[in-house]
């Protein structure tokens, strides 16, 4: 069983801040570093470092070589990373002291993906694998549709949340995975028992993962209702924070279909990755782990 990533991959400029540029500000940053990064590029890299055998479907510049060489020494395969003419997607972060981040993304290349591309590469797949998504690429409702047809199991993270996503085949989806804003953007709702509920009466038969931040997360489909709490840890960057606990939770279903193991891995992986700096390269191997 194998997981095609169809995601973004970008270069990251982050900036240490005091605070947050405010509008008309213009600030002096402490620190600036480049990373690897984009949803997809650090979803990839949790999803392998979890292991999972890792398909990564994107594109990017002829500036990128570096980032598919880092996705490789991963274990991802890179076979499906086109390369062209247009710029590598690329954000500009701040991190403030206490760790959270405000986030300019420019898509780039990740939005020059075509049709032709997505059935080409999910045509190599085979019925019952996972195709997991995020909203950082061109053209993610064909891609929906082109995974069904090929009874691929889909898993869509939708980050960042954009009122496209509500004209999307969302009924093909089998796994959701939200923070609290896109729940609410999503449903309307911000108590987790109405994000529930709202979900199941819209997606009977979808599972919905729940993402809390300190407070860790949820699981919930027809049948159950799971809550993993987060451990206490010293956060200087939650940048891939999310991404690690995705990368995680589904290598966990992929390999014991199991959501309330996932639902730990995921967490635990998180944790480690908030105490280190940067995006790709906070995710933690699966060995650095504690045992279940």
């Amino acid at each position: 069983m194998q997981v095609t990533n169809f995601g973004s991959i970008n270069i990251d400029h982050v900036y240490k801040v005091n605070h947050f540029v405010r509008p008309g500000e213009t600030l002096d940053s402490l620190s600036y570093q480049v990373f690897a990064g984009g949803k997809g590029f650090n979803q990839s890299i949790a999803l392998a470092r979890a292991g999972a055998a890792t398909r990564h479907l994107g594109r990017v510049g002829k500036d990128a070589a570096w980032l598919i060489k880092r996705l490789e020494q991963a274990g991802v395969d890179t076979k499906l990373v086109m390369v062209g003419e247009a710029a590598t997607g690329h954000a500009m972060i701040q991190i403030a002291p206490n760790g959270e981040n405000a986030i300019v993304l420019h898509g780039g290349a990740n939005r020059l993906i075509a049709e032709t591309d997505i059935e080409s590469a999910l045509s190599t797949a085979t019925a019952g694998d996972f195709l997991l998504l995020q909203n950082e690429t061109s053209l993610v409702a064909q891609a929906l549709q082109v995974a069904h047809q090929h009874g691929l199991r889909i898993v869509f993270n939708p980050a960042p949340m954009t009122a496209e996503v509500h004209q999307y085949p969302l009924a093909l989806v089998d796994f959701f995975v939200l923070n609290e804003t896109e729940a609410e953007e999503l449903t309307g709702k911000i108590d987790p028992a109405e994000v529930r509920n709202h979900m199941l009466g819209r997606f009977p038969h979808a599972a919905t993962v729940l993402t809390l931040g300190s407070k860790g997360a949820m699981y919930f489909d027809a049948g159950s209702m799971l809550h993993e709490p987060a451990r206490q840890v010293n956060a200087i960057d939650t940048t891939a924070a999310g991404d690690t606990f995705i990368g995680y939770f589904l290598a966990e279903i992929m390999q014991h279909a199991n959501p309330t193991r996932a639902l730990e891995k995921g967490c635990r992986a998180a944790e480690i990755c908030v105490t280190r700096t940067g995006a790709a390269d906070s995710i933690p191997w699966r060995h650095e782990l504690a045992p279940a």
